[in-house]
């Protein structure tokens, strides 16, 4: 039986669009679902601000009646000036293990992309670096997190099978959190505080965040600049993430570094308890039960494991010992509230100086993620 592309352009056929990928992975011990209603709202035009300077279709695959795939294909321009490619981006890419339906799914992506000037293309990428970004290539037996992707083995073959290649590689770490403040750390607080004359900056209450919160995006966006396909955020997708992000905090594992002098952001690190076995027994809806699940995993309950979300430092204080003042904070309140175990989020592997944050630690590679490129 042939396979049919068909392009998503109603609401019904995006909520058909989502939910292929959960139900394809029915079943499956490791893969973690997004919840359904921020899956919308990141793909949808109205809603998403990527779409200011993005543009983006989505294809379902059919057999018969039946939806066999998905692929989502994107043209950051702004990402193409800053770079200066001309490159398209294909994600929210699922399919079975069919030949037919994985060429007919990139042979849209593809030919939409061509169509439009581009001269390559790459992923899983998404609208922004804050997206799920990199196919899973190692450690398939490893829980996904709230922040990543999983994929079954057999992508990595037809992706290699359809032409493409490794672009660049991540990495991602599970460690094991001490019971007292490694002596390294200890030190570098110290000097960093003396000769910096930095502080951190503690929260009582999430509404004082709040004054705080656009200069976090601001420093991702200094941090970040010239990491791997990073694309400055602007003020819309600020106010955007902010809206979405500072309501689910846990104080204790929100570290603002400030610069005393100015009241300058300098460092940020934050953290959350591990929302993937929630987010499963959830399925992606928050009602009527998700929430519940949701909410004791936020408050640490039956939950050994932290997620390390993001640590941003200014480029001007990157090697400067900013990272010890976070963990110095971080490891204390683990302990307090019982997590014996924290994760990172992926790491570009050629990011030496980000990779040597876990040196002292008992930290051990739990998986590998790639993102592919192929010419046009």
């Amino acid at each position: 039986m042939s396979v049919t592309i068909h392009k998503v352009n109603t609401k019904e056929e995006l909520k058909k669009f989502i939910q292929f990928g959960i139900d394809l992975y029915e079943g499956n011990d490791y893969y973690v679902p997004p919840l359904i209603y921020d899956e919308r709202a990141t793909l949808s035009r109205s809603k998403n601000p990527a779409f200011d300077h993005c543009d983006a279709n989505y294809f379902l695959a059919y057999r018969e009646e039946q939806i066999v795939g998905r692929i989502g294909v994107i043209i950051n321009h702004k990402a193409n000036e800053i770079w200066r490619e001309k490159n398209a981006r294909f994600g929210f890419v699922d399919f079975i293990d069919d030949d037919e339906v994985a060429d007919a799914l990139f042979g849209a992506a593809e030919s939409w992309a061509r169509s439009r000037g581009m001269e390559k293309i790459h992923g899983p990428l998404g609208f922004t670096d804050l997206d799920h970004e990199g196919m899973l290539v190692e450690g398939f037996d490893q829980m996904s997190t709230l922040s990543t992707l999983y994929n079954y083995p057999y992508y990595v073959d037809h992706m290699e099978r359809m032409g493409y290649v490794k672009d660049q590689d991540w990495v991602e770490f599970l460690i094991s959190i001490p019971p007292e403040t490694p002596e390294r750390f200890l030190r570098a607080t110290e000097i960093v505080k003396k000769r910096s004359g930095l502080a951190v900056k503690h929260f009582q209450s999430k509404k004082d965040v709040y004054p705080y919160a656009r200069e976090i995006f601001k420093l991702i966006n200094r941090a970040y600049k010239d990491l791997y396909g990073f694309v400055e955020l602007t003020e819309r997708q600020i106010d955007y993430y902010v809206e979405m992000y500072i309501p689910m905090l846990r104080l204790e594992f929100l570290t603002l570094v400030i610069r005393q002098e100015d009241n300058k952001l300098i460092g940020v690190g934050i953290g959350l308890p591990s929302l993937a076995k929630a987010l499963q027994k959830a399925r992606g809806r928050f009602v009527p039960m998700g929430w519940y699940h949701l909410y004791r995993a936020l408050k640490g309950k039956d939950n050994n494991v932290l997620d390390l979300l993001l640590v941003a430092v200014d480029p001007e204080y990157q090697g400067k010992g900013v990272n010890a003042l976070i963990f110095n904070e971080f490891i204390p309140a683990a302990n307090q509230l019982g997590f014996e175990y924290a994760e990172s989020n992926p790491e570009l592997d050629l990011n030496h100086r980000v990779k040597s944050m876990w040196d002292d630690l008992e930290a051990r590679q739990t998986k590998r993620r790639r993102a592919f490129i192929k010419k046009l």
